[in-house]
């Protein structure tokens, strides 16, 4: 079992990894050894996490979301395929801890009255500098 938090585990078999060749460092070795990891977690079917943290997981992976609901993670920095492993998973396991903490609610404040009050009081003088800028009318 993966720990995401002290109450919430991933099972490996929810995680399916594939490996692709990739660009970058390695040399020769690039062009023959596949050495990235494409790691894929299906959300909406995963039974490990609870509905609100899938919901908040599938608003956190972005781009990285398919329309399947499957998180799609490639990991190509390093010149072998362990590394690249480790570090796709440390990235989903980032991203689903990120999840995992609800957002603090919202504290409604009420704006003091002597504030409300210095609003309009300069809001009122701003028009009054704006309106002396008018041509005068045709009356005066």
């Amino acid at each position: 079992m993966i720990r995401i938090t002290s109450s919430l585990y991933l099972d490996p078999a929810e995680i399916r990894e594939s490996f692709v060749r990739a660009a970058g460092p390695g040399g020769q070795n690039v062009n023959k050894v596949s050495t990235a990891v494409q790691l894929r977690f299906d959300v909406g079917r995963s039974p490990s996490l609870p509905d609100g943290v899938k919901a908040r997981l599938m608003r956190l992976a972005g781009s990285r979301l398919t329309k399947d609901g499957e998180i799609v993670l490639l990991a190509r920095a390093h010149r072998t395929q362990e590394r690249n492993r480790q570090d796709a998973l440390a990235r989903l396991v980032d991203l689903i801890r990120r999840a995992a903490t609800p957002p603090k609610p919202r504290q409604k404040t009420k704006m003091p009255i002597g504030e409300k009050r210095k609003r309009l009081a300069s809001k009122a003088r701003r028009g009054q500098v704006k309106s002396l800028r008018n041509r005068p009318s045709a009356e005066d």
